[in-house]
């Protein structure tokens, strides 16, 4: 597990969520519909949109799609459990994604340009210089 605290585009956490969980199944229009996130309840893995406005459009498999406007927050649970995160708002679409992320999610953050490349190399780096001591 990884400690992480990094600022993030709520547009990017999006994408984190989306390719994490459905972007095998979601319809295109979604994927591509900035105001489109994805939930799922408790008992997978939860995720939660919080948002000022925020409706259901069409349940897939285990997710429920719904379309947000003025994301406030967003809690992220893998069904594995070995990711948890929160994404806050900070100012309008700007926040910060604070928790616990595995290996695996870490390739996910990145890939969805939540991580930094910077802060990749940087985690890299320690790693290999935790394990020459």
């Amino acid at each position: 597990m990884t400690a992480i605290d990094v600022p993030a585009s709520l547009e990017s956490f999006r994408r984190f969520i989306i390719g994490s969980t459905c972007r095998s199944y979601a319809p295109r229009s979604y994927l591509d519909d900035f105001e489109v996130f994805a939930e799922r309840e408790d008992d997978k893995g939860s995720i939660y949109i919080e948002a000022a406005d925020k409706v259901t459009l069409k349940k897939i498999r285990d997710v429920t799609f719904v379309n947000a406007r003025d994301v406030l927050g967003i809690i992220y649970n893998s069904k594995s459990g070995n990711t948890s995160l929160k994404w806050r708002q900070i100012r309008r679409n700007s926040g910060k994604v604070t928790g616990e992320a595995s290996t695996n999610t870490l390739t996910n953050l990145a890939e969805a340009g939540v991580l930094t490349l910077e802060w990749v190399e940087n985690y890299t780096k320690k790693k290999i210089q935790e394990g020459n001591t």
